[in-house]
């Protein structure tokens, strides 16, 4: 008994918790069979149904204790930093999800991809890079890989390889277990900052000017609405999280996702997400189903995670039947791809519209398309703001507001470059005057054609 807790109860018809090999390479002055043994003992002795009773600086305290206790009994020199992250391992193992524990706390990575056991990636400050971090073997990256999708009441294994869930923090995973994953178990997350990144931050990250963030501030302000267009991994869910904190806080918001993620500030938000399959491969709630039921909620805005498929068209209809201001987001490498991918995401629905049908829903629905690209340097920018101007035959109008030009390089090997800003009169004029947002709109266009 340690600090009056039975850690030496479990029975030995009891399974054993699994735990993952360190994320490091062992302490010097220690072997790896030291190291394997003592994680054994520790774990074959503790009682794993009083672990869920502690708190996790008490479980550590008491591993560590116990592994102290160990070391001597069967002569394994450890000295107190080698115990005390061999503690941590078991603990984060314990509780969380081994190894990766450290790299969700490093507030530097961005993304962690695992390809395997023994394969760890993490993007850190822009930049890929492999980790010497180590998975005991196929089975116990299973097991963690198992333990995420559970904590969201979804399930990934061999008859559903494949499963989109979320951490607490919000962070996306996506799992791909074998056989369709070849090499093992492939586990993805995006990761989310802990507190939401503003526009401040977003300027001092060198993504837009100031100038350029109150042009999109004025945007979300005067209720238009905005397609958020992008690469994988190039910030457009940051960059709508950082719009919609200018939402006014007396409107009702809807967000409809496939897994929770966006971080929305305002009071009066109702969160929705999809549902899959359940094990009788029935019950799946999917984004059109939630989008027609967002509609009979009274939203004011409606938000949607990210357009994908069909519910495309339910999104121009929630545009077009009173929800201005509403935003989504769409994998695009330009501004006009993003209106031929919605157009092609409408047709998915079977509607029968004819092509020009389809353009003029798009070109009365969606006010701008706001195109953000993850550059050669690592960095996250916002590189055009595309306004929709109208349809001329069957051939809808572009009118770029800004568009941003790589002009070259830093020292640093930072790309340095200049926003290109047009002073064309909008088309939605008279909105910007309706809320007032005529007078800063032409003065942040001004800034911003200045440098």
């Amino acid at each position: 008994m340690m600090d009056g807790i039975p850690v030496f109860g479990r029975r030995p018809s009891e399974p054993s918790l699994a735990v993952a090999s360190p994320g490091t390479e062992p302490a010097a002055g220690i072997r790896q069979e030291d190291v394997d043994l003592i994680r054994t003992l520790c774990l074959t002795k503790i009682d794993a149904s009083v672990i869920a009773t502690l708190s996790p600086p008490r479980l550590l305290n008491t591993v560590e204790v116990m592994l102290a206790e160990l070391a001597t009994e069967h002569r394994i020199q450890l000295n107190s930093r080698e115990q005390h992250q061999i503690a941590n391992e078991l603990v984060d193992d314990m509780l969380g999800l081994g190894p990766l524990e450290p790299l969700l706390e490093d507030d530097t990575i961005t993304d962690i991809m695992v390809n395997g056991p023994d394969r760890v990636f993490a993007e850190k400050r822009g930049k890929l890079q492999q980790l010497p971090v180590r998975f005991r073997d196929s089975a116990h990256l299973a097991n963690i890989c198992q333990r995420i999708a559970a904590s969201v009441g979804r399930r990934v294994d061999e008859s559903s390889p494949m499963v989109d869930a979320r951490l607490k923090d919000g962070s996306r995973v996506n799992i791909v277990l074998p056989p369709l994953a070849i090499d093992g178990p492939c586990l993805s997350i995006r990761k989310f900052a802990k507190k939401p990144i503003s526009f401040a931050k977003l300027i001092e990250y060198g993504s837009l000017t100031p100038p350029i963030a109150r042009i999109l501030e004025i945007a979300a302000r005067c209720r238009l609405n905005v397609v958020i267009s992008g690469g994988t991994g190039s910030g457009k869910t940051t960059m709508m999280n950082a719009m919609s904190s200018f939402i006014d806080p007396a409107e009702r918001i809807v967000t409809v996702e496939d897994a929770a993620e966006l971080q929305l500030q305002q009071p009066h938000i109702v969160r929705l997400e999809t549902r899959p399959l359940n094990l009788e491969g029935k019950g799946e709630i999917n984004q059109r189903d939630l989008l027609r039921n967002a509609l009979r909620m009274r939203p004011d805005r409606i938000i949607i995670g990210e357009v994908r498929g069909p519910e495309a068209f339910d999104m121009l209809q929630a545009m077009n039947t009173g929800h201005d201001g509403s935003m989504s987001t769409i994998h695009a490498n330009n501004t006009r791809d993003a209106l031929a991918r919605i157009e092609n995401m409408v047709q998915m629905a079977s509607m029968g519209l004819s092509p020009r049908a389809i353009r003029m829903q798009v070109v009365s629905a969606v006010n701008l398309i706001v195109q953000v690209e993850r550059q050669r340097d690592g960095g996250r920018r916002v590189i055009q703001l595309t306004e929709i101007a109208g349809i001329e035959g069957e051939t809808p109008l572009l009118n770029d507001i800004f568009k941003y030009e790589t002009q070259g390089e830093d020292a640093t090997g930072r790309l340095v470059g200049k926003y290109f800003v047009s002073r064309t009169k909008s088309s939605f004029h008279e909105r910007l005057t309706y809320f007032g947002l005529a007078r800063p709109w032409a003065a942040a266009l001004e800034e911003a054609s200045l440098g």
